[in-house]
């Protein structure tokens, strides 16, 4: 149903070298977006997911800008227009983890995860936010995660940092609205990624216990409700938070 629905679109995706945001990528891709693919120090992950999408017959290009740092994000949104002429789709997945507990926890390892999961967000949307005024339209897909919206022990900067974003999303959805831009937020909950996968086996089995339909998700989970959130098919939806996460949080 999707298929050709981004026809003719251009999407950036943040963090798009591996895990979610590589999905992501590759499904607008499929769909017929042309998609940027931003990475910051991981430039053989990037070129991966451009030969993914090139191999599954879609358009692409890489980008390398750290979100964290608001200069940089707006020069990487001036190079889009300058050479792709516009930009429709704009989804923040790029974040990062320095888990520990809140007794332990560095200043430097709080503030480094907000610069880039929310600080990050803030910085794409402010400098792209002028472009899609210009053009009335744009989608704007924040990856937020459940663990922003139950929070979790041993991440409070990255729970703070996913709740943070879901505030951003809401604020920017009202303030955007009357020029036909959306801003919407999609909640993973517990992902296979190559993250998840080196966890023991009995974390992994503690934490299926706690979902409700008794599996872990799948990149492919997320990707698609994030190409359902850039379609016209959601036109009418703007500053929702949709969990992916098997019921964890209801």
């Amino acid at each position: 149903m999707l298929t050709d629905s981004l026809k003719n679109k251009v999407a950036l995706v943040t963090g798009a070298g591996r895990g979610i945001g590589k999905e992501i990528a590759k499904t607008l891709a499929s769909c017929g977006a042309f998609v940027i693919v931003n990475y910051n120090s991981s430039p053989d992950a990037a070129e991966q997911t451009i030969k993914e999408i090139i191999k599954q017959g879609g358009m692409t290009a890489p980008v390398q800008c750290d979100v964290s740092d608001f200069d940089a994000c707006g020069k990487m949104m001036e190079m889009i227009i300058n050479n792709y002429g516009h930009l429709d789709i704009l989804v923040n997945n790029a974040g990062i983890t320095r888990d520990g507990l809140i007794m332990k926890m560095s200043e430097e390892d709080f503030d480094r995860v907000l610069d880039t999961n929310l600080k990050g967000a803030f910085h794409t949307i402010r400098h792209a936010s002028r472009y899609f005024l210009k053009q009335k339209s744009g989608k704007i897909i924040n990856i937020s995660s459940v663990s922003g919206v139950m929070g979790n022990a041993g991440q409070a900067n990255y729970s703070a940092s996913k709740a943070g974003v879901i505030g951003l999303t809401k604020s920017v959805a009202r303030e955007l609205a009357s020029r036909g831009i959306t801003c919407n937020a999609v909640a993973p909950g517990f992902i296979e990624t190559e993250m998840t996968e080196a966890m023991p086996e009995a974390a992994r089995e503690a934490v299926k216990k706690q979902i409700p339909l008794q599996r872990t998700g799948q990149v492919s989970d997320v990707a698609g409700v994030a190409a359902f959130l850039a379609s016209d098919l959601a036109d009418y939806i703007t500053g929702q938070v949709i969990s992916v996460d098997g019921g964890m949080h209801m």
